[in-house]
């Protein structure tokens, strides 16, 4: 992804969750920028923390005792409770210096434990506070650490290279001289090379999946951008194959079971179905409905908020269905159904009604 587009993911996740984005890209192609510009715009403040700079005490602070008990003192870089919210920015994090300093930081770079805020010893950060990291890619180029496996699990990785248009267009925001910008409009290749390998381990674990499946409750993407932030979590094999996944089941009719039992997680794609494979569903509820003894409460619930999504001259043609099946006709003829199907019903009742008058005519 160029700069943009790791802007908007970034501003995204910072927003919407507490998952830690980590920037991986070749030198001066604007990570840093960009972040700092993120903040701008959200109206975030910003705290850079340059790793490769800091030692174990300049993150955890210098112990002192009170009484009999030993403290720490928060570090004057650290965003207090009732400060506005701010991003922690980690930069050079595969520069640290010292394995003391890396293992230190990497309780603070993890999302925090359910219900429980994000820490670094014994000092908690406030939830509206947020953690970002950027880092050169370990390819032999740039005198970095290897980051192990368990730390990129905990991160989703980020990778950001060189776009022209990108740049052209911050060059020009920036009113950037314009011998450069021309030469370079001819000369794309000369800016930082596309495509060079990132070497980073990426791989599928129940940590990665759980964030895979935090982001897309609570973030959009844009299609193009997807993939890649879900290959910055499983790596990119697994998330071909889930992609693919998605793409098969968008193209697929829900069927009753899913309706009737799993409502929560298809309530999104029941409420956009195309109206062909909306008929495949309502064909299948109908058929199952039919055979079906009793329905639990629940699954008479979920086929009322199904009914509540579906496009007006589909509605009626479901609950027309539906009261020709006796004990169906109970269910959705309850009053505590009738903000949605009392429209239906009524518009049935007339219609029954204007067939039997002109009959007597």
């Amino acid at each position: 992804m160029n700069v943009i587009q790791m802007k908007l993911v970034v501003r995204e996740m910072l927003a919407n969750t507490e998952l830690t984005p980590c920037v991986v890209g070749h030198r001066g192609g604007g990570k840093t920028a960009g972040i700092i510009q993120v903040c701008r715009e959200a109206g975030w403040r910003y705290v850079s923390l340059r790793l490769g700079q800091m030692e174990v005490g300049d993150l955890v602070g210098i112990p002192f005792r009170e009484g009999g008990v030993m403290h720490w003192s928060r570090p004057s870089w650290w965003p207090g409770d009732n400060d506005p919210p701010t991003v922690v920015h980690c930069d050079e994090l595969n520069r640290a210096q010292q394995e003391d300093t890396l293992q230190a930081i990497f309780q603070f770079v993890e999302p925090p434990v359910e219900g429980e805020p994000r820490a670094l010893h014994t000092h908690r950060l406030a939830r509206h506070h947020k953690v970002v990291v950027t880092i050169n890619p370990p390819d032999g180029t740039y005198q970095v650490a290897s980051l192990d496996r368990a730390l990129i699990d905990r991160m989703v990785m980020l990778t950001v290279e060189s776009d022209h248009a990108c740049w052209s267009g911050y060059a020009a925001e920036r009113a950037l001289d314009d011998s450069v910008r021309q030469f370079l409009a001819g000369n794309t290749a000369l800016l930082a090379r596309q495509n060079t390998p990132m070497d980073l381990s990426v791989e599928p674990s129940e940590r990665a999946w759980e964030m895979v499946s935090t982001l897309r409750k609570n973030c959009r993407f844009p299609g193009e951008l997807e993939m890649e932030v879900i290959s910055g979590i499983v790596g990119r094999e697994a998330a071909i194959m889930f992609m693919r996944w998605i793409a098969d089941r968008r193209h697929r009719p829900l069927m009753a079971g899913d309706v009737l039992d799993s409502w929560a997680d298809v309530a999104e794609r029941a409420a956009s179905q195309r109206d062909d494979l909306q008929a495949a569903t309502i064909n299948d509820l109908v058929a199952f409905l039919r055979s079906a003894t009793e329905l639990a409460e629940h699954q008479e619930d979920n086929l009322v908020r199904y009914i509540s999504v579906l496009p007006r001259d589909l509605c009626f043609g479901f609950v027309k269905s539906l009261l020709k099946i006796p004990s169906v006709a109970m269910v959705v003829s309850q009053d505590k159904y009738d903000a949605v199907v009392f429209d239906a019903i009524r518009a049935i009742s007339t219609e029954v009604v204007g067939t039997h008058g002109s009959d007597c005519l």
